[in-house]
């Protein structure tokens, strides 16, 4: 059996009973750097054999464990944080095993790509995971451009000497989409900045240090209400829309969740805009006679003791 294990991605307590007993039973530890396992290793008491499997050696690797694995040796697959394949080697062993039938589990456990979503506060019932940003801007705005008007929420790894860059870069092109940046998760200075990149870019530290996890807000799906290429929805055909819903009997929750999932625009904002067209709607009902009342002055009788529902 080949099991890929998730491990801590800061604070080393983060790390499964279940990871542990296997890392304590297995016969190898394919570890992405041995130097980098040895620290959890000690950390709960752990002497099994470890052997290097990265990004420049995998190939190599795999030649040499897939006997073992015929034999029914049993080998763990970590590496450094998180969970193997993930924007880290594994991934040639793991299409091997598979190839050949050979049994492959995985212990899940910590890992920062659900980590920043969940503190980020960004919507993210779709979300694109795309790994470590590309580095030179042609090709870093191409790929965040790929997203747009697919109601998909952004999250990358990306390095702290690029930060600044990347979000000047954001700012400028997309300068009203939030986004969150996660900094050093799990450890003891882990921080997390959220607001447009300009608003972003004048808290951050200088120099930035250790490892970043970016998530952007998901621009507007195609085809939808909004002013153009920026992204920035036409309120006032919003309101008209989310008006629309509430006269027809929809709830105000329910207006502002459907026009949140076609449109791609956060539920929060549209909610806000459905209080608002709430408002609207019974401020233009006021001074109008009841259907009850009309009527019943119409016959030039009195209204008294009409029950006006």
């Amino acid at each position: 059996m080949l099991y890929l294990c998730a491990t801590p991605i800061g604070n080393l307590e983060d790390v499964t009973l279940r990871v542990l007993r296997v890392l304590q039973e297995v016969d190898l530890i394919a570890c992405e750097d041995t130097r980098h396992t040895a620290i959890l290793l000690r950390r709960h008491g752990l002497t099994t054999p470890t052997l290097s499997l990265h990004g420049h050696n995998e190939e190599e690797r795999v030649r040499l464990l897939l006997p073992l694995l015929r034999k029914g040796k049993q080998v763990a697959l970590v590496s450094d944080a998180g969970t193997p394949t993930l924007s880290d080697p594994g991934l040639l062993l793991v299409r091997a095993c598979v190839d050949e039938g050979l049994p492959v589990t995985v212990l899940p456990g910590a890992s920062a790509v659900t980590a920043a979503l969940a503190l980020a506060g960004i919507p993210a019932a779709q979300f694109a995971f795309v790994g470590f940003l590309a580095r030179h801007a042609n090709a870093l705005k191409e790929q965040l451009a790929a997203f747009d008007g697919t109601g998909a929420a952004v999250l990358a790894f990306e390095s702290p000497r690029r930060l600044r860059s990347t979000l000047s870069l954001i700012a400028d092109k997309w300068p009203e989409r939030q986004l969150a940046v996660c900094r050093e998760l799990t450890k003891v200075h882990e921080e997390v900045l959220r607001g447009t990149a300009a608003a972003v870019l004048e808290r951050l530290a200088d120099p930035v240090r250790g490892e970043i996890v970016l998530v952007l807000e998901a621009s507007p799906r195609a085809g939808t209400v909004g002013s153009g290429t920026s992204g920035i929805p036409d309120r006032s055909r919003l309101v008209e829309v989310l008006d629309e819903l509430l006269r027809a009997g929809l709830g105000t929750k329910r207006a502002a969740g459907l026009v949140s999932r076609l449109t791609g625009l956060p539920t929060r904002q549209v909610y806000e805009q459905a209080l608002a067209a709430k408002r609207v709607h019974k401020d233009s009902g006021k001074g109008r006679p009841s259907r009850n009342k009309q009527h019943s002055e119409t016959r030039g009788g009195s209204h008294q003791g009409v029950r006006h529902e």
